[in-house]
């Protein structure tokens, strides 16, 4: 019952508010083009103590917002991202547990040299807000939590120098063969020895930091309507160290959003994650999420058709 209050609540306070769910405003004397997406997506589901058919009470829920504002006059251009997705859920009996937990920050200075190349130099940041487990259960069949992340650790800070091919505005691929790395890890005393026991995230057990100062990266990154009401969005990053090259030691990660707009103010959500880290796991990760909720977009300039 405290979680239909919760979400009745949480509907009379941003009810108001996503009456203008969608909203442009054109602005011509500008040089910035600035876009804002925020979504809020809630379940819930409850059953009695004598629920025949089997279940488990839940409630949970996942916040998105992205911001992106973008700066062009003659041949320099600025281009600043902010991509923030969390979520969790709590299952009666285990508890709050994190479904999602992404913080990427992204800025880009440009120069063009054609209508389709830049020469660029941008720093970019990939994090977590949260603390994360990895569940194990022990002899008596209990599950236990062991650290393997916490609060903005690990924390990876690259920084690229090269060019980027950009021939629509929904598409863009940037090349830098200068990529250097930094990988923070707080308070790496052991705790996440079950993520490596010696170099967790590639940082050795004693240290907090690591540098890859000879390094490559591939950015990629497509957004776009794609049919009516429909929005894809992906991110690929590809980073690979010269100085310990090895195809299995490439790093890639694959971020993926489709956006179905169901009416003015709700939306469905089916959003994944693909990694592969060498210095993580020896096999590749991925996490997926489907969610249905309201989502906030606002822009200050209007696409063209």
């Amino acid at each position: 019952m405290r979680y239909c209050c919760l979400l009745i609540i949480v509907a009379a306070a941003f009810g108001p508010h996503l009456l203008h769910a969608q909203f442009v405003k054109v602005d011509t004397l500008t040089h910035w083009r600035k876009t804002f997406r925020g979504g809020l997506n809630i379940n819930q589901s409850a059953f009695s103590s004598n629920w025949k058919a089997g279940g488990i009470s839940s409630f949970g829920f996942n916040a998105l917002m992205n911001y992106k504002a973008n700066y062009k006059k003659n041949k320099t251009s600025w281009d600043n991202e902010i991509d923030l997705l969390y979520g969790m859920v709590n299952n009666a009996g285990q508890g709050y547990r994190k479904t999602l937990d992404r913080i990427f920050i992204d800025t880009k200075l440009g120069y063009a040299v054609t209508k389709s190349w830049d020469l660029f130099y941008a720093m970019n940041a990939q994090s977590q807000f949260a603390k994360g487990y990895k569940y194990i259960k022990d002899a008596n069949g209990v599950e236990q939590p062991f650290l393997i992340s916490d609060i903005l650790s690990p924390m990876f800070v690259t920084a690229t120098l090269g060019a980027e091919y950009h021939p629509v505005s929904f598409f863009k691929v940037r090349f830098s063969p200068l990529a250097p790395r930094l990988t923070y890890l707080a308070n790496n005393d052991g705790r996440y020895y079950t993520v490596d026991p010696a170099k967790p995230y590639g940082v050795t057990v004693g240290e907090n930091t690591r540098y890859e100062w000879y390094a490559a990266q591939i950015l990629a990154e497509f957004g776009k309507d794609i049919a009516k009401n429909i929005n894809l969005k992906w991110r690929y990053v590809l980073f690979a160290n010269y100085q310990t090259f090895d195809w299995k030691e490439v790093d890639h990660r694959v971020d993926l959003s489709i956006t179905a707009k169901v009416n003015k103010f709700m939306n469905v959500n089916l959003g994944g994650i693909f990694l592969y880290d060498y210095d993580q796991d020896s096999g590749p990760q991925y996490s997926q999420a489907f969610s249905l909720g309201f989502l906030y977009t606002f822009q200050n300039w209007e696409d063209k058709k």
